[in-house]
């Protein structure tokens, strides 16, 4: 237990944890998106399940570190592209994003709305599937992040358990301003479109810098934030799949 008085050890933690808050708001944002589709009262409970997931998911992954780099063994070549398990893993989560973000905003400006709480049951098990899919794919890619990182396996489970209960509890704040803010939804909705392209560069060798791309997306919001502070305007309406006044509890 000596490295718990090591002052490195816990540089590594600090930095770390909030490497892996960053790396989060991808998923607090898909997280927000995939539960607003619920009656109100299940929404904080799909959130809060769907990030425990999140959490397990890491965890376990960090349970299984040689699996895991066994994960970056080339398996085949495409175009002179050397394909591993991870790059299969992150080409098929950056196609799901973009098909998923693509679906979301056409059923947002172009769907129709649903008043019926008969699908309700089905749709809470459907959103965690999806929710649980895309932690795979987030939390494959933090945690070979953090192998970079730190040594100490105790180290990088508190990382992932500090950022999770982080984003527990700022997930309901961030979920509420998004629904709030029709704009604001449109802009995570894209993000998570760029996102995407950013995981299927990742799994064909062209590494875009995560720098660039949350510089990208904040420039985007304090943009936004200045718009919403300038102008009143009346935000439109968004279609909703299901309207939580019509959902039985």
């Amino acid at each position: 237990m000596n490295w718990l008085m090591d002052p490195q050890v816990w540089m590594a933690l600090i930095t770390l944890s909030a490497l892996e808050i960053v790396l989060g708001i991808d998923n607090i944002i898909f997280i927000s998106i995939q539960a607003s589709k619920l009656p109100a009262q299940q929404q904080e409970k799909a959130r809060l399940l769907g990030l425990g997931l999140a959490m397990f998911i890491r965890i376990a992954l960090l349970f299984s570190l040689t699996w895991l780099m066994g994960l970056t063994a080339p398996l085949f070549t495409v175009l002179g592209n050397e394909i591993s398990g991870r790059d299969l893993i992150l080409i098929s989560g950056g196609l799901f994003l973009i098909w998923k973000s693509t679906m979301e905003i056409h059923e947002k400006l172009e769907g129709e709305e649903e008043i019926s709480s008969a699908r309700v049951g089905a749709t809470f098990g459907a959103v965690i599937v999806q929710i649980l899919l895309l932690d795979i794919v987030f939390s494959l890619d933090s945690i070979i992040t953090a192998l970079g990182m730190a040594n100490q396996l105790a180290v990088m489970i508190a990382a992932v358990v500090i950022a999770v209960g982080f984003m527990m509890l700022f997930s309901g704040k961030i979920s509420a301003f998004v629904e709030k803010h029709p704009t604001i939804k449109m802009l995570a909705l894209s993000f998570l479109l760029l996102i995407g392209v950013s995981l299927i560069g990742d799994g064909f060798g062209m590494h875009i810098p995560k720098g660039y791309i949350y510089f990208a997306m904040a420039f985007s919001v304090i943009v936004e934030m200045l718009n919403l502070r300038l102008r009143r305007s009346t935000p439109v309406k968004l279609h909703k799949p299901h309207l939580a006044d019509s959902a039985e509890p």
